[in-house]
C-alpha cells in the first residue's frame, strides 16, 4: 500500500514537472493544427469572418496553374540544392576533420553563414549578383563581355538562388558530419591499414557507410528546409521582378495568397498541402532508409 502511494506521488510530481511543456505544446502546436485543418475548408475575408466552403479550396488547387508552377519551382530548387549541398558538405567535413594547423579558424569561417541573419545573407548576395555593378559580373568582365542578370533573368534566377542556399547550408551540414566522423572508431581505420586498404578504400568501405545515419538525418532536414524556402525568394527577387514566376516557391505562393491577395482560406489549404507533401516525403525516407542506412 505504501509503495503504491509512493508511486502515485512520483507520477504526480513527474506530470507536474512536464505540465508546462505539455500545456505549451497543446496551446501553441496542437490547437493551431486543428484550427488550421478547419480553416482549410473555409473562405476567410479580410475582417476575419469565416464561411464554410467544404472542399472548394482543394478543388480549386487542381485547376490552379500558379500553384502547380510553384510546386514545380520548389521541386527543381530541392533537386538542385539537397544533393549538391550534401556532397560539398561531406568533402568539406572530411577535409576539416584532419589534424592541420588552424582548423578551428577554417571551421568557424564555414559556419559563419549559419549564424548570419538570412536577410543579411540575401542582401549581400543580391548585391553580388547585380547585373550592372555587382562584384560577380565585374570579375566576369575580365574574361567575357557577358553580364548575366543572375536574379532578374527568369531562366537562371532560380539556380542563382540555389547557389546561395547551398553556400549557406554547408556550414551546418559540415558540423553535423564532423560529429559523425569523430564518432567512427579509429580502430577500424587501423585494422584496414594493416590489411593494406588504400585511402579511397577506407573512405568508401568505412567512412561513408558509417556516416549513413548522419546522411539520413541531414537528408530529412535538408529536404524539409528546401521545401520551405522563402526568405531568399522574398529578399532577392520580390513581387515586382520579372523573374518571380520562375522562382516562386510553394511557401512564397502561400505568402502571396494570404497576405497580398488576402485569401487566407485558400492559403491555409496551400499550407496543409505543403504539410502533406513534407509528411509524405519524410515517411518515404523512413521506409527506404532500411535499405541504405547502416547503424553498425
Amino acid at each position: 500500500m505504501g509503495m503504491g502511494r509512493l508511486r502515485r506521488n512520483d507520477y504526480f510530481w513527474a506530470y507536474l514537472m512536464i505540465a508546462p511543456t505539455m500545456i505549451g505544446t497543446a496551446v501553441f502546436s496542437i490547437w493551431p493544427l486543428f484550427q488550421t485543418l478547419y480553416l482549410g475548408f473555409t473562405k476567410w475575408d479580410a475582417f476575419g469572418n469565416y464561411e464554410w466552403t467544404g472542399t472548394e479550396n482543394y478543388r480549386r488547387m487542381a485547376s490552379d496553374p500558379e500553384l502547380w508552377l510553384s510546386l514545380k519551382n520548389t521541386a527543381v530548387f530541392t533537386i538542385c540544392t539537397v544533393p549538391v549541398s550534401l556532397v560539398l558538405s561531406t568533402i568539406v567535413a572530411i577535409l576539416l576533420n584532419q589534424k592541420i594547423r588552424g582548423i578551428p579558424i577554417y571551421r568557424t569561417l564555414y559556419f559563419l553563414p549559419v549564424v548570419t541573419m538570412p536577410a543579411a545573407v540575401a542582401m549581400v548576395w543580391k548585391w553580388l549578383y547585380n547585373a550592372d555593378f555587382g562584384l560577380l559580373n565585374y570579375a566576369l568582365g575580365f574574361f567575357t563581355d557577358l553580364r548575366p542578370g543572375w536574379v532578374s533573368d527568369p531562366s537562371i534566377a532560380l539556380y542563382s538562388i540555389a547557389v546561395v542556399s547551398v553556400w549557406g547550408g554547408i556550414g551546418y551540414n559540415m558540423i553535423i558530419l564532423i560529429s559523425g566522423l569523430q564518432g567512427i572508431s579509429s580502430t577500424l581505420y587501423e585494422a584496414a591499414s594493416i590489411d593494406g586498404a588504400s585511402t579511397m578504400t577506407r573512405l568508401f568501405r568505412i567512412t561513408l557507410p558509417l556516416l549513413t545515419p548522419t546522411f539520413f538525418f541531414l537528408t530529412i532536414t535538408s529536404l524539409i528546409g528546401s521545401l520551405q524556402v522563402f526568405e531568399l525568394i522574398f529578399m532577392m527577387i520580390g513581387p515586382n521582378s520579372i523573374a518571380i514566376d520562375a522562382t516562386q516557391t510553394i511557401v512564397y505562393y502561400f505568402y502571396q495568397t494570404a497576405f497580398l491577395d488576402n485569401d487566407k482560406g485558400y492559403a491555409t489549404a496551400i499550407a496543409l498541402l505543403l504539410f502533406a507533401i513534407i509528411l509524405l516525403v519524410t515517411v518515404v525516407q523512413f521506409i527506404f532508409q532500411k535499405k541504405w542506412v547502416h547503424y553498425e
